[in-house]
């Protein structure tokens, strides 16, 4: 069994800064790929920032300059820092990690950000 919880989600002005946490648990027992994507009402879900076992990072072209993925390997956590938020970042963020060929999600969070 792994869990994943999100936080750090919010309501924000424009121009402002969240960082979110997505901590895993459960029978994880080497460092895992982790990631961050986004759903919007009435869009698909899409990919924000992944960050492999190994450190490669990949952003989608929107957050690029602006969101920073991280991770805390002994606390099996990836973080999202959000700077610059814009109205259309507005979604319900999920975390996800790849445990044993098996992609696991989180329940996501909201981020809400007012023009």
């Amino acid at each position: 069994q792994v869990q994943l919880v999100e936080s750090g989600g919010g309501l924000v002005q424009a121009g402002g800064s969240l960082r979110l946490s997505c901590a895993a648990s459960g029978n994880i027992f080497s460092i895992i790929p982790m990631g961050w994507y986004r759903q919007a009402p009435g869009k698909q879900r899409e990919m924000v920032a992944t960050i492999t076992s190994g450190g490669t990072i990949n952003y989608a072209d929107f957050v690029k300059g602006r969101f920073t993925i991280s991770r805390d390997n002994a606390k099996i956590t990836v973080y999202l820092q959000m700077n610059s938020l814009k109205p259309e970042d507005t979604a319900v963020y999920y975390c996800n990690a790849l445990v044993a060929n098996w992609l696991h999600w989180g329940q996501g969070t909201q981020v809400t950000v007012s023009s």
